[in-house]
């Protein structure tokens, strides 16, 4: 199971967040990736920084022959090209693109050159990633921990 979470708070090229999310899973659909599932786009506070617009957030569930860090680079240039600019972590963004997770792969992003950590390292702190992937499979287990996304939705009490 390939999970890629999606979120905006900023009005960019391709319109209002949600619109940007819409267009965003078009665009994943058209470079190499069949798209099997979709959430329903949530709204969320900011995550790290307070002081910002409120999140669209979501997930899709896909399948693709590209490996992990071929999609993460597919995944950078649709970000880009909904005008992504990297300023400030946890920042204001037209479009935010994540691997949550890649099948059962396990890997530490200072063994990469693209510094990709697989499954996303704190999804587990992140009810903005974990409720929609809930609304996917409620069942999905964390490969490392073996938790399901119900079992860490509950120890974060958003359940």
């Amino acid at each position: 199971m390939i999970l890629i979470g999606l979120g905006s708070n900023m009005t960019g090229p391709w319109g209002l967040p949600a619109e940007t999310l819409d267009r965003a899973v078009e665009e994943i659909a058209k470079n190499g990736a069949k798209v099997l599932a979709r959430s329903s786009w949530i709204e969320t506070k900011p995550y790290g920084i307070s002081d910002q617009p409120g999140f669209v957030n979501g997930a899709i569930e896909i399948n693709t022959s590209l490996r992990p860090e071929e999609l993460l680079v597919m995944l950078h240039e649709i970000e880009i090209a909904a005008g992504r600019k990297r300023r400030e972590k946890w920042g204001p963004r037209t479009l935010d693109l994540d691997i949550i997770a890649y099948d059962d792969v396990v890997m530490e992003g200072a063994d990469n050159s693209l510094n990709l950590t697989l499954p996303h390292n704190d999804l587990h702190n992140r009810s903005f990633v974990l409720l929609p992937v809930r609304e996917l499979n409620p069942l999905w287990q964390h490969p490392v921990s073996g938790r399901t996304v119900t079992q860490m939705l509950d120890e974060l009490g958003k359940n």
